[in-house]
């Protein structure tokens, strides 16, 4: 079967935000993940807020790597350079592989949008029993950078030569 004859493959994400300030009704980057993810045609089955802690972020992480209706884990927030910014050292433990490639390409395209800032970008990704693990900068915007530049090729089992989604999916 050629690439062009695949079929897309839904991919069940969870999203969690990570985030001392934000709720439900105000969360922008979580909303704006789901709207793409849905966009994109896969089905978001967790969304959750949690505090910038360390251990809440590795324990909801961790239930959703555990859950094997879970593919995808979406983080955003907690990825800068203050004393609570802690989500890569949350989920980088968790990590079976890291994804180095993910941090580059996404500074990468950070760089044109905001030039050297993108240096406190501390974006990561691995795979965690089977299950993709990113966590992206908390802003509308650079989620919408990280799913258009990275994650919508990267879920989508039709992209080729090779996709993250593969992994998820096990194919």
């Amino acid at each position: 079967m050629t690439a062009s004859q695949r079929e897309f493959v839904p991919l069940a994400i969870a999203i969690l935000t990570v985030s001392d300030t934000r709720v439900q009704a105000d969360d922008r980057s979580g909303q704006t993940l789901r709207d793409l993810a849905e966009g994109a045609g896969h089905h978001v089955v967790e969304r959750e807020i949690v505090i910038d802690d360390r251990y809440r972020i590795r324990e909801v992480v961790s239930r959703w790597i555990a859950d094997a209706a879970v593919q995808v884990v979406l983080a955003t927030g907690g990825t800068g350079f203050t004393a609570r910014d802690v989500t890569p050292e949350a989920v980088r433990v968790l990590f079976d592989r890291e994804i180095p490639g993910f941090g580059e390409l996404f500074r990468q395209i950070s760089r044109e949008k905001i030039g050297t800032s993108m240096l406190q970008s501390r974006v990561v990704a691995g795979v965690a029993n089977a299950t993709l693990v990113a966590a992206l900068p908390g802003s509308p915007g650079a989620c919408r950078d990280g799913w258009e530049g990275i994650l919508a090729d990267q879920l989508d089992v039709r992209h080729r030569p090779c996709n993250l989604a593969e992994l998820a999916i096990g194919a």
